[in-house]
């Protein structure tokens, strides 16, 4: 089961300290980091992802970037999966990444194609290869509003022939792919990587969410997860429905601030963000604040079992 990457596991976001020394007047602050990581993995999530879009990867240096990897499998321990964003910008970058995140005793990792550069087939092909070659289970991300790399389900079909390549986080929003996927490269784990679709992605055979809002709601999300998966559908569109609102800013450019937003709204430690993000402006909080209000208010209205 381990190996294929699935279940709950939490896209971290990253906390920062106010530090003038620091990029942009911000160091990451790795105790509070350990805390949620924690606080995630004893809420019932299955592991934690570190260093992915939503941890701001791109805005770390590289010393950050291995520090925070390392406080996350420290601070999870053997009580979950730690797996660690390897991004680059070409295969030599990801995989060098993957490589520590082996060394460190990470999980599995997970990987985009190329950020920077709109590649082939063949280049596509050729990265994930070198970032397999560290010998760590390997998630594929599949994310081409970012990225303009489609990964469409016959490239994974011949993706998922590399070894190590375990499982496909889907975020093209297209919930039609999930059983070609499953139809064209059957030992390839589909994972939900849309907060806003995750109920139609586990109905339709999804074994896994790779999450952004259960830094938020990480109990209520485990719940969710367990109730969609047998498919209990009267129960999970009950749990699903009042939380869409806010699982959609996981889908919008704004998702980091969002998340981090909706984490400060129930009491949890959220903060701001290194640039490029900025502050949310002042109509994204009144809608975010309204889209958090019907979301909390529903949980504690006894939608929970």
């Amino acid at each position: 089961m381990s190996e294929k990457l699935d279940g709950v596991i939490v896209a971290t976001a990253l906390p920062y300290a106010e530090d003038a020394s620091a990029p942009a007047g911000l160091r990451p602050d790795l105790d509070k980091y350990a805390e949620h990581c924690r606080w995630l993995v004893d809420n019932g999530c299955r592991g934690v992802g570190p260093n992915g879009s939503l941890g701001e990867y791109s805005s770390l240096s590289d010393d950050e970037r291995r520090a925070v990897a390392k406080t996350a499998i420290e601070a999870v321990g053997d009580d979950g999966v730690v797996v660690i964003g390897v991004h680059g910008v070409g295969s030599h970058q990801a995989r060098a990444w993957a490589e520590k995140a082996a060394e460190d005793g990470a999980d599995g990792v997970l990987c985009l194609p190329p950020t920077m550069y709109r590649a082939n087939r063949g280049e596509v092909i050729a990265h994930f290869t070198e970032v397999a070659k560290a010998g760590l289970p390997v998630m594929v991300y599949n994310n081409p509003l970012d990225t303009k790399v489609d990964l469409t389900p016959d490239l994974l079909a011949e993706i998922a022939q590399i070894e190590n390549i375990v499982a496909v986080k889907e975020f093209s929003g297209d919930v039609r792919r999930i059983l070609e996927i499953r139809e064209l490269a059957p030992d390839l784990a589909v994972i939900a990587g849309a907060d806003d679709l995750t109920l139609e992605a586990l109905l339709m055979g999804a074994t896994g969410w790779f999450a952004g809002f259960p830094n938020v709601f990480p109990k209520e999300s485990v719940q969710l997860f367990e109730l969609a998966t047998p498919g209990k559908l009267e129960e999970a569109r009950a749990l699903y429905e009042p939380l869409v609102a806010a699982f959609r800013w996981d889908s919008r450019t704004e998702f980091v601030q969002a998340i981090k937003y909706g984490m400060d709204y129930v009491g949890r430690f959220g903060g701001p963000c290194r640039p490029p993000r900025g502050p949310l402006v002042p109509e994204h909080v009144a809608q975010l604040e309204q889209d958090m209000k019907k979301a909390v208010e529903s949980l504690s209205g006894g939608a929970r079992g």
